[in-house]
């Protein structure tokens, strides 16, 4: 018998692959816009979701641990309401929240890339060009893609620790004092925007049957990782409106973070800026076209979660493509505002749902009853906060929230009729398949 208890994640790994997952494409696409909202009390906001995310964290990290899989959220759903229609259908909408947030990172991509040339008018061309050029290299497999991945989150990380520490030298007190405070209540309702800026935390989860003891690794890395991004995102929120006027962070919010760069280190800065924001909204893409879309499209379609993925066109393509052509028509269609807020509505009410979910495994997982209850209430206050607050800026809003539901329910319900297919519990195939790798 061999027996092999090497694992690839200890406490750090995890916490820096956390951070790598987090500090991204969310936060160039967000300061600006949840800045034009909650002006300069938009660091409070990033407080509130952290806190959000503190709870969001820590719920599913006792699932993870409970019922390790690589489905994640899709397999947390299942085991939390049975294998039936509404888990079906919540799995299904899980895989199209991944398509929402990949539209929001392409159109933020376009929005950078379109700030290098005189017109903003190719932005989308730009944002379609990159779906479809990574969509063209998991095709083909570019293993030197993947490993570059280190070295961008390396590169990302490093440039807004630097813009922050030096704009924090240079911020202007009246802009953060109270004669431009804006309401408090708008700050609420831009915890929303700054909760998806910490969208990423739940890929912590995704490393459980590869860590070092992770019914105490996964909560540890959970909270360390939420904290650290917390304060960054705090201090560059803060540097950002204590830099950049509130005038010109409404008229630039969707480069807002760019915009600030320009007052302390020029156009150079501005560029630097741009040049980051786009190297890392280009790894989001890389990184979630193939992992989040192919397997939420199988897990999704056929119920099942294979045990290996390759990057390789004949084995494995479907899912990859359907995604990319679905993600077409909100480039072209929604503004960056509208996808980002419908990303952020859809990631809300997903994880709200797995937490409920979770409510009626807590003696399974040992949680804390009150710490799940706060997961729920934050994941649909925050919701209800910022459907609240848009309904009359973006009145489509409902219709592409009850569409996106209305479609998940109707592609479950069509699978089930026509392929016989049901989502199932994946936990316990993943403890067969350990079985089988200690035998051998």
């Amino acid at each position: 018998m061999k027996r092999n208890n090497s694992k690839a994640f200890g406490l750090w790994s995890a916490v820096f692959l956390g951070i790598g997952s987090m500090v991204g494409a969310g936060i160039f696409i967000v300061i600006g816009e949840a800045g034009a909202i909650a002006g300069n009390l938009v660091w409070v906001s990033f407080v509130f979701g952290a806190l959000a995310a503190l709870l969001s964290g820590y719920s599913l990290a006792k699932l993870a641990v409970t019922y390790p899989s690589r489905g994640g959220i899709v397999e947390y759903l299942v085991q939390g309401f049975g294998e039936g229609v509404f888990s079906g259908s919540a799995g299904v909408l899980f895989y199209f929240s991944q398509l929402i947030a990949i539209a929001a990172v392409a159109k933020s991509f376009g929005t950078y890339a379109a700030t290098f040339l005189p017109s903003s008018a190719t932005a989308d061309w730009f944002a379609l060009g990159i779906v479809s050029f990574f969509m063209l290299i998991n095709l083909l497999g570019a293993s030197l893609v993947a490993k570059s991945e280190n070295v961008i989150v390396f590169i990302k990380v490093t440039v807004l620790v630097v813009f922050t520490c030096i704009a924090l030298f240079y911020i202007d007190p009246k802009l953060l004092g109270s004669a431009d405070m804006p309401p408090a209540k708008d700050m609420l309702f831009a915890i929303g925007l700054t909760f998806f800026a910490y969208q990423g935390f739940s890929v912590i989860t995704n490393t459980v049957e590869d860590m070092v003891n992770p019914s105490k690794t996964m909560p540890k890395a959970m909270v360390i990782t939420i904290l650290l991004v917390g304060v960054l995102y705090i201090l560059t929120s803060i540097a950002v409106l204590g830099n950049l006027p509130l005038a010109e962070v409404i008229k630039s919010k969707d480069y807002a973070l760019a915009q600030a760069a320009e007052p302390i280190f020029g156009v150079v800065g501005f560029k630097i800026m741009a040049a980051t924001a786009l190297l890392a909204t280009a790894s989001a893409i890389n990184a979630t076209l193939y992992a989040a879309t192919e397997i939420g499209y199988t897990l999704a379609k056929e119920g099942e979660l294979p045990k290996v993925y390759t990057y390789n066109v004949f084995k494995s393509y479907e899912g990859l493509v359907v995604s990319a052509l679905l993600i077409v028509p909100m480039i072209l269609f929604l503004n960056l505002a509208e996808v980002t807020t419908i990303a952020a509505l859809v990631v809300l009410i997903i994880q709200g749902v797995t937490h409920v979910g979770h409510l009626f495994r807590l003696k399974q997982t040992g949680a804390n009853l009150y710490a799940v209850l706060g997961a729920v209430v934050s994941m649909f206050v925050i919701a209800g906060l910022t459907l609240y607050h848009t309904q009359e800026e973006m009145p489509n809003l409902w219709f592409y929230l009850f569409s996106a539901f209305g479609a998940a329910f109707g592609v479950e319900v069509a699978l089930r009729l026509l392929r016989s297919r049901t989502i199932g519990k994946q936990t316990h195939k993943s403890l067969l398949s350990k079985i089988e790798d200690t035998i051998k």
